[in-house]
């Protein structure tokens, strides 16, 4: 999909289906990555009685049913509304009470404001009302996300845990020190041991780091660290992007994570450009598996040199 959006040196299409699309360059990067991801059906999952994921437009959306209200962490991008609005309605009859940001990006937050309108809170760490308030730029992507307007921004924010008791389940929301960004938390339903990680997770493809807002390599790996020391063999992780995972996906995410920084840090300690780092090819070895998702190797240097 990006290879459309994108200089082709950049990104890579994470879908075939996107192949039919003009390959110019648009002139308004942000409308049509929006327009791009929306353009994706939405698939549903149970993943126990009372919830489900949701995938498709922007990464992956849970959704807790039950007589106390809807929980939906995470919303999709603003095209996807419509189909989102009806999903949700197909989930069960009870409105939405808490929407769960877990971090401030775009693809993750665009329907804050449509929600909050139909009367839920959107819950968040704080520097995600932070970010979302001020203009940001997305570095390799060359994104520029102007400021959410005042009804998209958490209307309760906290700082290093939080924690909710609805429809019979206990779900605790823990701030990731920077990683992905500097405004991560995981999701855990303890009860139904179901684990959403937010970007800070990738399920088989190289992330995206926005060392912009304060992502870190070395933040990712620690974030995974931790979310694996909450989990076990029976959890089931939701990633920001791609498909269910468990915890050995994760581990294998992490281990990858720790090799991409170990070469591109000798790289760039032996005083390479990032250019040239690129040019080295540090993992050609890792492209077979890691290179299929959003981004390709050549890009997934440029983000790990930007974030060290």
């Amino acid at each position: 999909m990006l290879t459309r959006l994108f200089p082709v040196t950049l990104a890579r299409a994470a879908r075939s289906g996107y192949g039919q699309q003009p390959a110019a360059p648009p002139a308004d990067n942000l409308a049509a990555f929006r327009a791009q991801f929306g353009s994706a059906p939405i698939q549903a999952q149970k993943l126990s009685d009372t919830i489900t994921m949701l995938s498709g437009p922007g990464g992956s959306v849970v959704v807790l049913d039950g007589p106390d209200g809807k929980v939906v962490v995470d919303t999709f991008v603003a095209p996807a509304w419509s189909r989102l609005k009806q999903t949700l309605a197909g989930l069960g009859k009870a409105p939405v009470k808490f929407v769960i940001d877990t971090h401030w990006h775009f693809d993750h937050t665009d329907n804050n404001h449509a929600l909050h309108a139909g009367g839920a809170t959107v819950l968040a760490h704080e520097n995600t009302k932070q970010r979302m308030s001020q203009p940001q730029h997305l570095a390799v992507l060359d994104l520029k996300v102007p400021p959410s307007p005042a009804a998209a921004l958490p209307q309760l924010t906290f700082k290093d845990q939080y924690k909710v008791a609805v429809n019979g389940e206990a779900v605790a929301l823990v701030h990731v020190p920077p990683a992905h960004t500097d405004t991560d938390v995981y999701v855990h339903f303890q009860n139904a041991n179901v684990l959403h990680t937010g970007d800070v997770f990738f399920n088989g493809g190289y992330p995206y780091i926005d060392g912009s807002t304060g992502g870190r390599i070395s933040g990712m790996i620690a974030g995974a660290e931790r979310i694996l020391a909450v989990a076990d063999n029976q959890t089931k992780i939701v990633c920001g992007h791609g498909l269910l995972g468990n915890k050995a996906d994760l581990a294998r995410f992490r281990d990858m994570l720790s090799t991409a920084h170990d070469r591109v840090q000798k790289l760039k300690s032996a005083g390479k450009s990032m250019p040239a780092a690129v040019a080295a090819k540090p993992f050609a070895d890792l492209e077979p598996i890691w290179g299929k998702g959003l981004f390709n190797g050549d890009t997934f240097v440029q983000i790990v040199y930007l974030t060290l």
